[in-house]
């Protein structure tokens, strides 16, 4: 089968043809580098996602990924980003092995098909010019043949009329004779072009059509063939990264199968086990036993005496209130939240006889302040930042002792790990040093003492500060299971208390003398025994050292508890300053000490007291 004997006849629908076959190969291309753009697209959407849920450094993210989970689905992300890898893999192969070679072959195919076809339509120019000189041979070999006929037979008319002269018969001979010999001539002529014509005829449609023809064939075949190759490649491209896209997945789901649920649960354990032991049983209150009435004052006297009426279910309580000096209970309790009055508006404070009062708060039942009070208890430094929002403390003892333990732990592995670089950076000083001492030319020994110094500085106080955390982590892990029981014994303080509260109130019920009861007199009288009570637990603490002094601008009646009377004019101690809410601490003598308003007060802080702040 040859396109130059079947279709010697179809030049101009081989030319619509291959030039369909180039638009075909055209479309592909643009196919192939739709699907690469689409490619490259999906791998972009997939880094961004995978980027967008990867935790964030030095965030609250970066712990979560502890849980095995977590640790699985940050697997997940990183293997999709190795998938939107592969993606950009085959779309640059595809561009490279594909596009780029039919974009190039696409250029030739266009040059050959235009090569051919000029060659084709010169060829048929050729033809159709050796048939108009045929066609004009044979026109003029027609007309001489009747310009010789016409003469020969004037001649014969002029030959047999007698009246024409000789003369004139000879002439029309002669033109007859030349007619007929221009006559033979056109035959002749005609002839020779005929078969001239005859030949490359033959040529045209047996040889040189047939040649051209067969090299457009040629060039078509190998456009398919190419663009088969090409779907072969495409397929291929994305074979290849099929094995390592397995390999992604498998990884998903090897990470899948690594989730481990009990590790999870104990890493919650760990991550919020608080060390303590839940609350004992509360005891019943018995209403129905007969109750004495008994003089609220008498009361608290004579339990402030003996001191053995309140006990909280007999246990130790050496350190179920480490917080402040003795006789602070109270103030602790009923400390000043809102904010301090205004300084009074008249020039004289005697205009004022007492003063403007600290706010009042109010009242609510002692046994909610006391439950708030014991619940967050653990939660609690010392009172002081309570009442002023302070910082976390350094030992970390406002967490609970499980996670204290594991905030000194994580504190002392820190500062080991920064004792490890600044030992590695003396012992690279060192060394230098030794080089510098062996080859002067190189540098100065001298100046590496300085830096040497330092490094070694930083050493000692890092091991100091190791040696404090390790001691702070010595005694949190030595008094974990002491903490355990001496949470089950608060909660059976908290019971006794419970229990002897109500017994101290049926005393005051039947102690009033119109058998009334208030909720007030029930809450001071508690209040004024747990004072009492825990006087002792605060006598080792020492008390906060003075950071300057105070002149009262203004008397202040202070009749809220955890405030202190000033009269205007007197010189009080500075025991902690302002920290915003609008209240100062004073002392008076070594034992009275509150809070008054620091509009009140022009306070003189000493420069060199610890805490003060130096003012400019």
């Amino acid at each position: 089968m040859s396109w130059g004997t079947e279709l010697w006849d179809q030049f101009d629908n081989l030319e619509k043809h291959t030039q369909w076959g180039i638009d075909i190969l055209e479309k592909y291309i643009k196919f192939v580098k739709e699907r690469t753009d689409i490619e490259l697209s999906y791998a972009k959407q997939l880094r961004n996602l995978s980027k967008k849920y990867q935790p964030k450094k030095n965030s609250k993210e970066e712990e979560e990924y502890r849980y095995t989970a977590c640790k699985a689905f940050l697997s997940t992300l990183n293997e999709m980003n190795d998938y939107a890898g592969q993606h950009e893999v085959i779309s640059e192969n595809m561009t490279s092995q594909i596009t780029v070679d039919l974009m190039r072959y696409v250029q030739e195919l266009k040059q050959e098909r235009k090569s051919n076809f000029h060659d084709g339509r010169k060829a048929q120019q050729h033809i159709e010019t050796c048939w108009k000189q045929l066609e004009s041979s044979k026109r003029r070999f027609e007309r001489d043949c009747k310009e010789a006929d016409r003469a020969q037979q004037y001649f014969e008319k002029m030959d047999a009329d007698i009246n024409v002269t000789k003369a004139d018969v000879e002439k029309a001979r002669q033109q007859a004779q030349l007619r007929h010999q221009m006559a033979e001539d056109s035959k002749a002529d005609y002839s020779s072009i005929l078969q001239r014509f005859n030949q490359e005829q033959w040529e045209y449609y047996h040889t040189h059509i047939p040649n051209i023809f067969q090299k457009i064939q040629e060039m078509e075949e190998r456009r398919i063939v190419r663009i088969g190759e090409s779907m072969k490649t495409y397929a291929e491209v994305d074979r290849q990264v099929i094995p390592i896209i397995g390999k992604c997945l498998d990884g998903i789901v090897k990470a899948a199968e690594s989730i481990d649920q009990k590790n999870d649960s104990q890493l919650v354990v760990e991550a919020y086990k608080s060390g303590f032991e839940p609350p004992g049983d509360i005891e019943f209150e018995d209403y129905t036993q007969p109750m004495k009435r008994t003089v609220s004052e008498n009361s608290l006297s004579s339990s402030k005496e003996g001191k053995p009426e309140l006990k909280f279910g007999g246990k130790s309580r050496g350190k179920l209130w480490p917080f402040i000096k003795k006789n602070k209970l109270v103030s602790l309790l009923t400390s000043p939240h809102q904010p301090p009055p205004p300084p009074p508006a008249s020039a004289s404070p005697s205009a004022v006889p007492n003063g403007p009062q600290s706010p009042k708060q109010q009242k609510e039942p002692l046994s909610h302040r006391f439950n708030e009070f014991m619940t967050s208890k653990p939660k609690i430094h010392c009172f002081r930042s309570l009442k002023r929002g302070g910082a976390t403390p350094e030992d970390f003892s406002n967490l609970p002792p499980e996670q204290r333990r594991k905030k000194l732990q994580q504190k002392v592995d820190d500062l080991n790990k920064e004792i490890q670089k600044e030992t590695d950076q003396r012992d690279a000083i060192t060394r230098m040093k030794d080089v510098y001492l062996k080859n002067p030319q190189m540098g100065d020994p001298a100046s590496l003492d300085h830096k040497l110094a330092e490094v070694t500085q930083n050493i000692d106080r890092l091991r100091l500060e190791t040696q404090k955390f390790e001691a702070w982590l010595a005694e949190v892990e030595g008094r974990l299971p002491a903490r355990s029981e001496q949470a089950r014994r608060q909660s059976g303080m908290y019971d006794g208390q419970t229990h002897q509260t109500v017994t101290n109130c049926a005393q005051d019920r039947e102690s009033s003398p119109d058998g009334s009861y208030t909720e007030e007199q029930s809450q001071e009288s508690e209040l004024k025994v747990l004072a009492t009570d825990f006087d002792d637990e605060f006598d080792d603490e020492e008390p906060l050292p003075a950071i300057g002094t105070c002149k009262a601008l203004y008397t202040f009646e202070g009749q809220n508890e955890g405030t202190i009377s000033v009269v205007e004019g007197e010189m009080l101690s500075v025991i902690e300053e302002d920290k915003g809410d609008g209240w100062t601490r004073i002392r008076r003598n070594e034992d009275e000490e509150g809070y008054v308003p620091t509009s009140y007060v022009e306070v003189y802080l000493d420069k060199n007291a610890k805490g003060a702040k130096t003012y400019i």
